[in-house]
């Protein structure tokens, strides 16, 4: 998060302390049971939730961030991760979107963690992009890294 977001204290900002307690919140649901079909379910609809609740341009670009990486990697369930919406295999988060509006920052993100297989030769590869827009061209680098994410 930006420095403005900042208390003056130099303590935590109240956005980055509702992401922790979201977060908190998240691992406890976990800690209570399994992935059962119905968590899962609880799992997206939330995730719908949270995009649906995002303001102007971010709510567009995390929907179509949605369709596009549960197309492309079915096997990759929605899930709230520090209370924006993610995408995991075996629990584990794979990829998942930063609201810019709620992180007071001036662009989104996308970002991958250490699960995606996305390493490159050279040992030097982006893991998290800007993102204002889609154009077809960037759903299209999308779908690629998604795709090569989960292999």
């Amino acid at each position: 998060m930006g420095d403005n977001a900042k208390s003056a204290e130099g303590g935590f900002s109240a956005e980055e302390r509702a992401a922790m307690k979201a977060r908190a919140k998240e691992l406890k649901a976990e800690a209570s049971g399994g992935r059962s079909g119905k968590k899962a379910a609880s799992d997206a609809a939330a995730v719908l939730s949270a995009i649906a609740d995002m303001d102007g341009p971010d709510g567009a670009v995390a929907a179509r961030l949605h369709e596009i990486i549960t197309a492309a990697a079915p096997e990759l369930a929605p899930k709230l991760w520090y209370g924006q919406p993610a995408y995991a295999r075996n629990g584990k988060v794979v990829c998942f979107f930063r609201s810019g509006k709620a992180d007071k920052e001036r662009y989104s993100s996308l970002g991958f963690t250490a699960e995606a297989d996305l390493d490159e030769d050279g040992g030097l590869w982006p893991t998290s992009y800007a993102v204002t827009e889609l154009s077809e061209e960037a759903e299209a680098t999308v779908r690629r890294l998604v795709e090569r994410a989960v292999s």
